[in-house]
């Protein structure tokens, strides 16, 4: 698809609650409505029985299925100019009953920019503590996984043979890189 001219208008074709579908000259996606973007956490726990990482799985709709991923949600979706770091703090503990004593923001990254405008920022949170069961709020019947590091393989392996999608933000986990920070 050609690159649409700098000013070319943005048409809204659709708008949700939160998702808007947009097109710039020929080019078609989606953002999240009202500027919210998503702050996703990365949480290991360091514990007298080894390194882990606490991963959440979840029915996503737009899938059909269960899907195994890093503890996320929106920011700004109830409250106005809210920072990535307490809608963290706030989603952690409500999907995984965990608090971090320290929290590292990595940066700013993009799901599917050829589809997507959405954002997320992703933080690393260290020295947990467990507050609570977690499970996410509502309807969301979020089940929880403390997965060991040497493990992680096996365990996304054994769920994808379930038939759980895997979302791409768990790779990072397959790769290492943010594990060591």
């Amino acid at each position: 698809m050609a690159r649409p001219a700098p000013d070319a208008p943005i048409e809204t074709r659709w708008e949700g609650k939160f998702v808007t579908v947009k097109q710039q000259g020929t080019w078609e996606y989606v953002s999240r409505s009202r500027g919210i973007h998503a702050a996703v956490i990365l949480a290991i726990d360091e514990a007298a029985d080894g390194r882990h990482v606490v991963l959440v799985e979840q029915y996503r709709v737009p899938m059909g299925r269960n899907c195994i991923e890093l503890p996320a949600g929106l920011v700004g979706d109830d409250t106005a100019g809210e920072a990535a770091e307490i809608a963290a703090e706030r989603e952690l503990e409500e999907e995984t009953g965990y608090r971090a004593a320290n929290w590292r923001t990595v940066g700013e990254f993009f799901s599917s920019p050829g589809m997507v405008s959405e954002s997320f920022t992703l933080l690393v949170a260290k020295e947990l503590t467990k507050v609570g069961e977690g499970g996410g709020v509502d309807s969301e019947d979020i089940v929880v996984h403390r997965v060991p590091l040497g493990g992680i393989e096996d365990f996304v392996a054994a769920k994808r043979a379930e038939g759980c999608g895997i979302d791409v933000r768990v790779a990072m986990l397959l790769a290492g890189g943010l594990l060591g920070a």
